[in-house]
C-alpha cells in the first residue's frame, strides 16, 4: 500500500485516513463528498492496488474483512466501511448536514433514493463487471458466473430507465437539492462508463442530469483526475 498525503496545511497532520483505489467508482462516491465538504484538507489517502488484490489479503481485511473499498479510519483508530456510512460521519462533522439530509424526511427520502442507486445501478454494473467481463483478472477474480453477471447488466440498464423517470420530474434523485443518492447515482453512472455500458438514448433526463452533474467542481475534479479505462474500477 502507498500513501497520497492531500493536506493543504503541512503543519497540521490529517486526522483522518482513508483507504482506496483513487479512481475507483465506490471511492469516486467518498471523494465527491469531500469535495462537497471541503474537506480533502483532513484527510490522507491510502492507495490500496485492487489489480494486485491488496483489498483480499490479511493486512487490510483486518481493517474490513468483506475486503471492499474505501474505508475511512479515524484519528482514534475507528474503522468505518461502506460508502454510506462514510458519507453520514463526514456530512456531519461540521454540524450542517448537506448530503444526507436535514429533516427526517429528507434523510428517510435520501437514504431510500441512495439505496435504490445501488441496488438498481451501481451494484448490478459492479456484478456485471466482475462476473461477465475480464474483471480485475484471474489472480483477483477466482470466480465468475457470466450469466449472473449479464443478468445484472440487464438489471443496470433498468435502473437506468428508473432513474430517467425520477429526474424528468425533479432536478435531482431524492428531490429539489443535490445530495448522497445523487453522489451514488454518478459513481453508478461513472462504473458504466468504464465498462462501457451507455446509457440508453432514450434515457435523455438521465443523461440530461449527468452532464449538469459533471459541471459541479466536486464531481469534475474526480472526473478529471480519473480517466475512464479499466484500470480505473
Amino acid at each position: 500500500m502507498s500513501s497520497d498525503i492531500v493536506n493543504l496545511d503541512l503543519n497540521k497532520p490529517a486526522a483522518m485516513k482513508i483507504y482506496d483505489w483513487p479512481t475507483g467508482p465506490y471511492p469516486a462516491r467518498v471523494r465527491i463528498a469531500l469535495a462537497e465538504k471541503n474537506l480533502q484538507s483532513r484527510v490522507q489517502f491510502v492507495t490500496v492496488d485492487l489489480w494486485k488484490g491488496e483489498h483480499k489479503k490479511a493486512e487490510f481485511l483486518a481493517r474490513n474483512y468483506s475486503g471492499t473499498l474505501p474505508v475511512l479510519e479515524l484519528d482514534d483508530g475507528t474503522l468505518i466501511a461502506e460508502c454510506t456510512a462514510i458519507t453520514e460521519y463526514l456530512d456531519a462533522l461540521d454540524g450542517a448536514p448537506t448530503l444526507t439530509g436535514r429533516t427526517p424526511r429528507e434523510k428517510g427520502v435520501i437514504h431510500m433514493m441512495s439505496k435504490r442507486a445501488e441496488l438498481e445501478l451501481l451494484d448490478a454494473v459492479s456484478v456485471y463487471f466482475h462476473h461477465a467481463t475480464p474483471g480485475l483478472g484471474p489472480d483477483v477474480e477466482i470466480y465468475q458466473n457470466a450469466e449472473w453477471g449479464f443478468r445484472q447488466r440487464d438489471k443496470a440498464l433498468r435502473g437506468m430507465h428508473y432513474f430517467n423517470t425520477v429526474l424528468a420530474r425533479q432536478p435531482f434523485v431524492a428531490g429539489e437539492v443535490f445530495s448522497m443518492a445523487d453522489i451514488t447515482v454518478i459513481g453508478g453512472l461513472i462504473f458504466a462508463g468504464l465498462v462501457k455500458l451507455a446509457v440508453p438514448a432514450e434515457c435523455e433526463a438521465l443523461q440530461a442530469w449527468y452532464v449538469r452533474m459533471q459541471e459541479r467542481s466536486s464531481v469534475k475534479n474526480y472526473v478529471t483526475m480519473s480517466e475512464p479505462t479499466a484500470a480505473s474500477v
